[in-house]
């Protein structure tokens, strides 16, 4: 029998370090006061550049990972790939929207105003449609995943995010009419995924070419890990330098704010799970495709957020609430993939 593997220190504890950046970013923002505010306008074409470095050092750790020559291997076994596919693109984001809508629409009228519950649906929206690229590969790991065709799936969907992000987005942040900036949406996506993308694939080409494959994964990646880390933490802190306050103060927003994310992580994980047993998939290409579906791109889906609504907005707190409630969430799938194995 295949052990059960063990998820590393800082994954393991992510939820434990989300809460002490909280704790850091309140007592940076009282400290500060209105002064903080000089990073919030620190804009250029509606991008904020603190945060945007933030976000790339984030990000470019995880597509210099990623091998895009593995995705010409993916037709020889489509099904898993295909449920991957129609899941993120085609279910996911129209179910997060529609479970966002409910609650805070309707369930939590009496709670929260029209305005406020505009941004917390569009902070949602951009939490549905940013399918995970990064953490699930421990996801994939700790289930005992097929890590080469993890690979090809994740690989996959940061193609199609280039192409679907933007005009997903812009659909559904329509529907729930909120004006949709679609200037500012496409800067995005080109600042947080087109640019770290494209830095990636020509930094592996050249170190792999130059150094070798091994260094490149032993060395590299292995020196370049901590720099991601980092950077989510310190973004973690300047959000709640703005929004953790009102988080202390108000712990019922959060928690009608997590109801919604929680409902549709476990909601997209079954369904995945449900429909790859149906197909027949093996549980080594059955648990990675529901981990993605269920788990978020959230570094993207913050830095969206945050261009497009302000980084004290209510939509950058509901993807904040969901980085605060992922892991905990991911780990009792892990729990739950391990102990129904097929």
């Amino acid at each position: 029998m295949v052990k059960n593997k063990k998820i590393g220190f800082f994954e393991k504890y992510l939820t434990l370090w989300v809460l002490i950046c909280m704790g850091v970013g309140i007592l940076v923002g009282n400290i500060a006061g209105t002064g903080i505010h000089v990073l919030s306008n620190m804009n250029i074409y509606d991008i904020n550049i603190p945060v945007a470095v933030l976000v790339w050092l984030m990000i470019y750790p995880m597509m210099v990972q990623i091998d895009f020559t593995s995705v010409k291997n993916a037709g020889t076994k489509p099904k898993a790939l295909i449920l991957t596919v129609i899941m993120n693109w085609l279910v996911k984001p129209f179910t997060m929207a529609f479970f966002a809508w409910i609650f805070f629409d309707y369930l939590y009228q009496a709670f929260i105003n029209p305005d406020d519950a505009k941004e917390y649906i569009s902070g949602a929206i951009l939490l549905g449609a940013a399918p995970c690229t990064a953490m699930v590969f421990v996801w994939s790991y700790l289930t005992n995943g097929d890590p080469a065709y993890t690979l090809i799936q994740v690989s996959v969907n940061d193609l199609i995010i280039l192409i679907a992000f933007i005009p997903i987005v812009g659909l559904l942040l329509g529907v729930t009419n909120v004006e949709v900036p679609y200037y500012t949406l496409f800067t995005s996506i080109v600042t947080f995924v087109v640019i770290p993308l494209f830095a990636g694939v020509v930094t592996r080409i050249w170190l792999i070419k130059s150094k070798g494959k091994e260094w490149f994964s032993t060395v590299f990646l292995k020196n370049l890990k901590p720099v991601s880390i980092i950077a989510l933490l310190t973004t973690l802190i300047l959000l709640f330098a703005f929004k953790g306050q009102s988080i202390i103060n108000d712990p019922v927003l959060v928690f009608l704010i997590a109801v919604p994310l929680v409902i549709q992580t476990y909601f997209i994980f079954f369904i995945t799970w449900g429909f790859g047993r149906l197909i027949k998939l093996p549980h080594s290409k059955c648990s990675p495709a529901a981990m993605i579906g269920a788990s978020n791109f959230f570094e993207l889906a913050v830095a969206v957020a945050i261009a497009l609504f302000g980084i004290d907005s209510g939509a950058a707190l509901v993807t904040v609430v969901g980085v605060l409630i992922e892991v905990p969430i991911m780990l009792s799938l892990v729990r739950f993939s391990n102990k129904f194995k097929f």
